[in-house]
């Protein structure tokens, strides 16, 4: 069993698309599937829930088939709640100075191994994850606006070995402001604001990647036909590592200065077909540390999504959310984000979506994507070269489905499976070459729950 640093579950860090929202539940991450008809309260919406759920992982502690895969049986309670203003035809006043919104939920996970010569090993990995955040919009019908907003996350994630030591559970911060202007009678709007968000290791061996990032933020749109718009967005960041020094033994990370800007297109283009075509250009602009070599990302950045609605949808509009409507997506994603594994990694995913409900009785969601991560050569604190330049091909599935017996009650079954299908040993010593991880991995899970919601 390796006791050096694991670079496979690092790389599961920034790779596995969205940590905390894989950690979390399908109801949690989509209020369309997570909120019942809630508790009225003057203006506000009160939504509360509780879910139980018992399922099997595969492999927990994410290792390569050349290691010894740990599979556990997992227990998870999640009690939920959410607070919001109300909405649409049953706001009291369509023109409020505010709109407000609230959630808070916390999930138990207790592990037991699947084999029970590893019963210590899996058992300890019990452990509490959760999610807050508010966010309040002033005055959101008038030409001249803003908004607030904050959450907090703690997302618990093992390497692949059972110390505690040697995880990855970290807390994420965010918070921000804008200013929002929309002359025109809303057919346009523009957006300015700022963000910070930070990310705190709890264990001491990897400290050092501590990071914050200030952002500046603006985006745009106009409404040029009643259901699609132009749309453009751009970000200015300032990433920089609160540890300099590289302590925790691994290479000291790089700061860097991330740009981003895209243009594109976005709303039906007929009844049943919306399309969303965004494009633009991207670069990392990386400092070198300690006269390490610096790579950096200088390329074209984009998403594009088709969707075609089961029914017709002749009254949505490009500002529409698409609540309860069934419907086909197929994407591609490409972008880059930092790494923890080198300065960055390169991203190009394509995926396909399936939604589907049914009188608000059966729920039924299912994707499936398949990711190309392009990485540049890496490099140990010293300087000296850990990693050549390297790709690799993952590939991730979900499914959920839910039958709801009532309006507040439903049975449901979630499925994931995640894999990296490209065998990649990266050093993990500079002294002993022979010290390699194998970033190769295959898992799925899968829950059968209850929950309770209004």
């Amino acid at each position: 069993m390796k006791k050096h640093f694991t670079w496979a579950a690092a790389l599961a860090l920034t790779l596995l698309p969205g940590v905390a929202a894989a950690q979390g539940q399908p109801w949690l991450a989509d209020r369309r599937l997570g909120e019942g008809p809630g508790i009225r309260t003057g203006d506000l919406s009160l939504h509360p829930g509780i879910a139980g759920e018992l399922g099997y992982d595969s492999n927990y502690f994410q290792r390569s088939s050349e290691e010894n895969e740990l599979a556990a049986w997992r227990f998870r309670l999640t009690p939920s709640l959410s607070l919001k203003t109300l909405s649409g035809p049953r706001a009291p006043d369509q023109h409020r100075a505010f709109n407000f919104e609230a959630n808070l939920s916390a999930t138990y996970n207790e592990l037991l191994a699947a084999d029970s010569d590893f019963s210590d090993e899996v058992s300890e990995q019990r452990h509490i994850s959760g999610t807050a955040g508010l966010k309040l919009e002033i005055a959101p019908t008038r030409p001249w606006g803003g908004d607030v907003y904050a959450d907090y996350t703690r997302m618990v994630q093992p390497s692949n070995t059972p110390e505690d030591s040697l995880a990855f559970d970290r807390h994420a911060v965010r918070g921000g402001l804008g200013v929002v202007w929309r002359p025109g009678g809303g057919l346009f709007d523009w957006r300015l604001g700022y963000e910070y968000q930070a990310t705190y290791f709890e264990e001491d061996a990897f400290q050092h990647l501590d990071n914050g990032q200030h952002s500046i933020k603006t985006r745009g749109r106009w409404r040029f036909l009643p259901r699609t718009a132009l749309m453009y967005d751009a970000s200015l960041g300032f990433l920089r590592y609160t540890r300099a020094d590289g302590s925790g033994g691994a290479g000291a990370q790089q700061d860097s200065t991330p740009l981003r800007a895209r243009v594109g297109l976005n709303g039906l283009i007929t009844n049943r077909f919306a399309l969303l075509a965004m494009v633009g250009w991207g670069a990392s602009f990386y400092e070198s540390r300690d006269g390490k070599p610096v790579h950096d990302f200088d390329s074209v950045i984009g998403h594009g999504e088709l969707k075609w609605f089961v029914s017709p949808q002749p009254d949505l509009d490009s500002t529409s959310a698409s609540v309860g409507l069934s419907s086909i997506a197929l994407g591609y994603l490409r972008d880059f984000r930092n790494s923890y594994l080198g300065d960055y990694y390169q991203q190009d995913r394509g995926y396909l979506k399936f939604d589907y409900f049914l009188g608000g009785v059966v729920v039924f969601g299912v994707e499936g994507g398949l990711t190309h991560v392009s990485y540049p050569q890496s490099y140990f604190a010293s300087g000296a070269a850990r990693f050549g330049a390297f790709g690799e091909n993952r590939v991730d599935a979900s499914v959920f489905a839910e039958y709801r017996t009532s309006d507040s009650f439903g049975l449901n079954v979630t499925g994931r499976y995640n894999a990296n299908l490209t065998k990649n040993e990266v050093p993990t010593s500079e002294t002993d070459p022979t010290l390699t991880d194998d970033l190769r991995f295959n898992r799925y899970e899968i829950y059968l729950g209850a929950r309770w919601f209004m």
